[in-house]
């Protein structure tokens, strides 16, 4: 599995964001330019703690 497979796990299972939340906001341009967790951010999908969360839990899969 690669890295985003891993991450929309961890979204899912830790973040409780929706599979159709995630499909969405993989389809939007932006993705292309901007990490998947800021677009969540940005989208209000997640609070700023839960940002930070997702950014520690990705440095701690490096």
């Amino acid at each position: 599995m690669n890295s985003n497979t891993h991450l929309i796990q961890f979204l899912q299972h830790e973040m409780a964001i929706s599979s159709a939340e995630i499909e969405v906001l993989l389809r939007h341009p932006e993705q292309d330019s901007a990490p998947l967790p800021m677009i969540l951010w940005q989208y209000g999908l997640v609070t700023i703690q839960q940002l930070t969360q997702i950014f520690d839990w990705q440095e701690a899969q490096i």
